[in-house]
Formats: structure tokens, sequence, C-alpha cells
């Protein structure tokens, strides 16, 4: 699959059913509306041919959310709708499944189409429990998941088997063996699948596949990525005492496949990503993007053997800052490369073809492709990528640029849903990209170099790490993933 990084092909080449008409709208749930997820449930409500006609969210309502800048999320709700006011009685950062449901009423009675609000003469619906959601949501066409990453595998597994097209968030999956299971089920119900990973339809990703391929830097032997996160708590230890819960939240719910503990606030909302039963630590967080672009221009597939450094590591949370190490093995006529991941302020040694006083990267985070002839250094996403020094830049003639170009990432999944060609971030293209950042942390927990084989799911040589390749899950929630 990861070879195929481009490839077009139509939907109802690959058969499969619940597909919907090219002149159809789609009717959409969004599942885990917090921060996060009120962003992309607004961004799908302005896609004119689909229709919001439920929410769900194990939280009610609160105003301790997580946010970019001061206001970011009212502000972007404000503009959505062209109404100053909105979110004026609210405290802070405000989401949940009853603000979420407010925001699609509004939206739709604001811009009404013809047959009532979301199109269908009835308001939005909110739900607690994505079961009760997709049971009754008779006319659902499609699931987004926005939830904590431990749910996303139930949920969007869940989903495929009814046959409803699924985007999920980044990371694809919790576990190594979550992110083979999705593949295998997209594969088998033939929904239209997409992660949430605009790498997938940048055009910076296609600029670094065409530069690279024809040779500008030569052949590419290693690779340094580094990322600012985290920006939440890790390396600490669970806390001792309890708290109440608060009102509105469903704690057990929230837990769901992880296993159970009282409720404390270090735990949620955005903190439960440094946490190994819920969250997937730095790499989790960001290297689904990164590793996306850097999977499709080196056309890699799994790591052969994974290793990694950190600072002190705890039982339950991910140390504050590491270096995580994979090598992959030669692809056709490309030699293997080594790939090195850092975080936690962490930075790969300043190269020196670089001038002096001139940034490394972006912002703090950036990629470095370096080859047999040169070195071409990016943003972390592989934004304005530059051969370096900027005397070969300058001299640079680009090759012609051969690829396809993106529609867009939403526009892919939608236009997928619709017969088209799957999205390029699909969840069998993505369980590749899933499986090599997730064994990086099971690296970063078991402290001692892994080989690994890909076909098998199976760490070959320390039969300790193998337990977190499939981690297991509480209650009835192993059944649904299968």
């Amino acid at each position: 699959m990861a070879a195929a990084a481009f490839s077009i092909v139509p939907r109802h080449v690959l058969g499969g059913r619940g597909f919907v008409a090219p002149s159809e709208k789609l009717t959409l749930a969004c599942i885990g509306v917090g921060a996060q997820g009120t962003r992309v449930m607004m961004d799908f409500l302005k896609q004119p041919d689909v229709r919001v006609t439920a929410v769900c969210d194990v939280n009610r309502e609160s105003s301790d959310y997580s946010e970019w800048d001061k206001n970011e999320l009212r502000d972007k709700v404000r503009r959505l709708l062209d109404d100053p006011h909105w979110g004026s009685q609210y405290t802070g950062p405000t989401a949940g499944r009853d603000p979420a449901r407010q925001i699609v009423d509004a939206y739709y009675t604001k811009n009404q189409p013809p047959g009532g609000a979301a199109g269908l003469g009835r308001s939005c619906a909110a739900y607690t429990d994505f079961r009760e959601l997709l049971a009754k949501e008779k006319d659902l066409d499609a699931a987004v998941v926005c939830t904590p990453d431990h749910w996303h595998a139930p949920i969007s597994i869940t989903a495929m088997k009814m046959r409803k097209h699924v985007f999920c968030q980044k990371p694809m999956t919790h576990s190594v063996y979550e992110a083979r299971r999705m593949a295998e089920v997209a594969r088998q119900t033939q929904v239209a699948t997409q992660v949430a990973v605009g790498n997938a339809a940048s055009e910076q990703t296609r600029l670094l596949c065409e530069w690279i391929w024809a040779g500008a830097i030569g052949l590419v032997r290693r690779v340094e990525n580094w990322s600012s996160r985290p920006f939440w708590p890790q390396g600490i230890e669970r806390p001792a005492n309890p708290e109440p819960v608060p009102a509105g939240l469903d704690w057990d719910l929230w837990l769901g496949p992880a296993p159970e503990r009282p409720f404390n606030h270090v735990y949620l909302p955005f903190v439960w990503r440094g946490w190994y039963d819920f969250g997937t630590g730095a790499i989790g967080d960001m290297g689904n993007y990164s590793f996306d672009t850097i999977f499709r221009v080196l056309k890699l597939a799994a790591p052969a053997a994974i290793e990694a450094s950190s600072t002190q590591v705890f039982k339950e949370t991910f140390p504050s800052a590491s270096i995580i190490r994979f090598e992959f093995p030669a692809r056709g006529d490309m030699p293997p490369v080594e790939l090195n991941w850092y975080d936690g302020g962490l930075k790969p040694r300043r190269p020196i073809e670089l001038e002096d006083g001139r940034e490394m990267g972006e912002e703090h985070e950036g990629l470095l492709f370096v080859g047999d002839q040169g070195t071409i250094m990016c943003g972390f996403n592989g934004e304005n990528p530059k051969l370096i020094p900027e005397s070969r830049m300058s001299a640079f003639v680009p090759p012609p640029k051969t690829l396809p170009r993106s529609i867009g990432h939403y526009r892919e999944w939608i236009e997928a849903a619709k017969g088209g060609p799957p999205g390029a971030a699909n969840f069998e293209y993505e369980s590749a990209v899933a499986e090599a950042v997730l064994l990086g942390n099971v690296a970063l927990r078991a402290q001692e170099k892994l080989r690994w084989d890909t076909a098998n799911l199976k760490v070959t040589n320390l039969p300790t790490a193998q337990a977190l390749i499939n981690p297991g899950y509480r209650g009835e929630w192993g059944s649904v993933v299968g």
C-alpha cells in the first residue's frame, strides 16, 4: 500500500454498499465534539453537500477545553454563524454535545435549505452513547470520530460494520493491533475512510515526492524529524486522590475500553494525551502528520527495527522528552533509511550546510531529508521545502509537476463516499503509518531495541514488548474490535 501513495481507483471498481449518489447530500454524525471535534464539525458544516444530523459526546457541556489562542474556539463559532454575541454566557472555551447541537441548528437556521433544519425537517439530535446514535439514526451515511485516542478503533470499527463511511481523527488508533484491524474492516466493508491527516492532500508533500524522486539530493539515507510537543503534562504519576465527577460527564463511558480508575482532572480535557491508557504521547499526536509525508516521499512500509531513549520513564505516562530511531529496509531502488524522531525540546544536530543565524526548520519544529548529494530542510509538515545552503536552492531547477493534485482533504473523503476514488489518507494506507508511529511508543516503553516482524505483528526479540502490541480492553470492548 505505501508505494501506491497517490494512486486513484474509482470506488465503483472496488464495489461495496452504502455509497451516496453524487447528487445527494451526505448525512453525517459527529462523534466526539470537544474542542477539536467542534472545529472539525464546523469544517464539515461548511461543505455544501453534507448535512450534520447528529452529534455525540460523553460530556454534556463544560467551559474548560483547551484552545490555541484566547477565545479561538468561540471566535470560530461566531465567524461561522456570523453572530458576534454567540457564547457570551460562557466563562471559557466551551464544547460538548449541547453546544455542538446548538451550533448545528443555528447554522442550518441561518443557511436554511429546503425541507427545514438540517435539510431533514428536524433539529440536530444529540447523544451520550455512540451506540445509541448509530442504532437510532437510520438515515445516517457517515460518522466523524473525534474522540480521545483510545476510542478511535472501537467507534470506527462499529460504524464501518454498520456500513457507515468513517472520517477518524489522528492518530488513527491507540495500538498497533488496532491499526491493522481497522484496515482489515475497511477492506471488508468497502466504506469510504479517511484519517484526519491533511499532509496526504498537500501540495508540499507532492513537491517533496517530485524533487526527491527526480534525484534532487541523491539517495536519501536519513531523515530527522523534531516536534515541540508535548504541550501537556507527561512524566508524572497517577494522582492519589479522586475528584468528584463533573456534572454532565459520563466518566465510565469516557473510560470505555480503558482500565477503570477514579476521575481526576489530570486526565481531561486534552491532557489525556500524556497517559498510556488514553493517549499516544507526542509522537502519536504529531507523528501521524509528518510520518505521512515521509512515508509517501520515501515509499516506506513497516520498520525493521525501532529503539528509543528518553528522560525518566514512568509507569503510566510518557516521558517528558524522547528520541526514537526507526530503521527501514531498502525499497525497490531506494536504499535503507534511518528516521529519527525528537520531542520535548530535543533536536537533531544542526546540518553543516545550514548558514549561521538561520533557523533550523520552522517555529522550533521541522524535517530534514539527508541524501548522498544534499539536504532538504522544511517545516514539520513538509512546508516550504528548500535545499540548503541557500546557494543550492537558488541554483535549483524544480522538476515538472507530475503527480495528480488533490481536490482537498475533506473533499476526497466526501467524494469517495459518493462513489469516487478512495481518499489518499484512507485507513488501508494510514495503517502502515500508524503502525510505525505506535511501534515508536512500544520501543519507548520497553527501552530496548525492538526487531519487528510486520507480517505476523510480532516483536521477535523481546516477549515483554509483545503485550503492548495489543494491550486489550475492559469489559465488552474487545469483542467490538475483534
